[in-house]
């Protein structure tokens, strides 16, 4: 039989070393050699098993002291049963292997195959996660800013039983107030422990001697809630606004998520809108384009009176400064642009076609029209 090997020595602490000293030791060499990080390695477990067997005792003032005086034989009884054929058994109430393990791998973590702890860490809380929805806006609604009232389904705590979901805290009788339960596995490979959540309070570690009836127990309730939110001038399709609470419920006392609306704007009838911008189609007669004209226009603010040049042509564009979105959800004004559209007449009379004809008889080719007869004749 294999001698053992020092347990001071296995853990690389000195006969003096405080508990704490001697727990960070293990928290290392649990680390370095537990299976689930070291695949590749064959003597990965024996090491860790190893390392195991020290810690249960040198952590243990009692088995210490043993130690310290007989050697393994003082302790041979009772430290690391099933670790390669040592007597005894390994006691999972000797010192708290969740603590080591959450701080190694993470609150919560798992771990595999016979490699020991899954699960196992009380509940932390938890801030519940965000909701979106949608809400429609006219574009009168989004452009001047508006108050704006709907329903929205919150999840809330309680008011029977402020949240707690029962009366009468006690501890959980299953886990005894750990909130997690641990057992131990024997395998092939040896003796391994095994952490896992209490199902019986959730890893709270405390149950209720009576389940509220209000909520039964969850200790939320859904309600439907009016709720008004003031939009700002400005907003356009797909900015969100932010209220703050109004998500999903979070777990073990953390808060509630947030809700994001976010804006679905109509299209208007004439005014077309290109982020802060605004565009306005306006139809010309002939004879405004050709003559020019003063013309009452709408805009976001009312109308106004624009003097429209004399050989205005479809296509052509007049801006009007500050007469845009007032944004003051980005603080920027935009700008109005006004697009001409000319219309010839489908329909004439007998006097206007005469007019019509005589026009015809004068020169109102443009350098333009030239230019393009000029490249018609070379083409023939």
């Amino acid at each position: 039989m294999a001698t053992k090997r020092d347990y001071y020595e296995v853990l690389g602490v000195d006969k003096n070393a405080s508990s704490d000293e001697i727990k960070s030791a293990f928290r290392k060499k649990a680390k370095e050699f537990h299976p689930d990080l070291n695949k590749d390695d064959p003597s990965a477990a024996d090491k860790f098993k190893e390392a195991q067997e020290a810690y249960s005792v040198l952590s243990d003032d009692n088995k210490r002291k043993m130690y310290d005086q007989y050697g393994h034989a003082g302790v041979d009884n009772s430290a690391g049963a099933g670790y390669g054929g040592f007597s005894g058994g390994f006691n999972a109430s000797d010192f708290d292997l969740g603590d080591i393990f959450d701080t190694i791998f993470g609150s919560g973590g798992g771990f595999g195959g016979f490699s020991g702890f899954s699960g196992g860490s009380q509940s932390r809380a938890r801030r519940g996660s965000d909701v979106l929805m949608r809400m429609d806006l006219d574009f009168e609604e989004a452009v001047y800013g508006t108050e704006k009232k709907f329903s929205v389904d919150v999840v809330e705590d309680c008011d029977e039983c402020h949240g707690r979901g029962g009366f009468d805290k006690v501890d959980c009788h299953t886990c005894h107030g750990k909130g997690t339960i641990t057992t131990e596995q024997h395998t092939i490979l040896g003796s391994f422990m095994s952490q896992t959540t209490c199902s019986e309070c959730g890893g709270k570690g405390y149950t209720y001697k009576r389940k509220c009836s209000e909520c039964n127990g969850k200790g939320k309730i859904k309600k439907k809630k009016n709720l008004t939110i003031n939009i700002p001038a400005g907003v356009k399709t797909g900015d969100r606004q932010r209220v703050s609470g109004k998500g999903n419920p979070g777990s073990d006392g953390g808060s509630n998520g947030d809700l994001y609306i976010e804006f679905v704007v109509d299209e208007h009838d004439y005014f077309v809108r290109d982020n802060d911008d605004i565009y306005l189609e306006v139809p010309l007669t002939l004879t405004e384009a050709i003559l020019g004209c003063k013309k009452q226009i709408p805009t976001l603010y009312g109308n106004l009176k624009l003097n429209i040049s004399a050989g205005t042509n479809s296509g052509d564009k007049q801006r009007i400064r500050g007469k845009g979105v007032d944004n003051k959800y980005a603080r920027h004004k935009g700008d109005m642009y006004v697009v001409f559209k000319v219309y010839t007449p489908t329909r004439l009379s007998r006097e206007q076609k005469n007019l019509i004809e005589k026009l015809a008889d004068t020169n109102l080719e443009t350098d333009e029209i030239k230019e393009f007869n000029k490249f018609v004749k070379e083409n023939d």
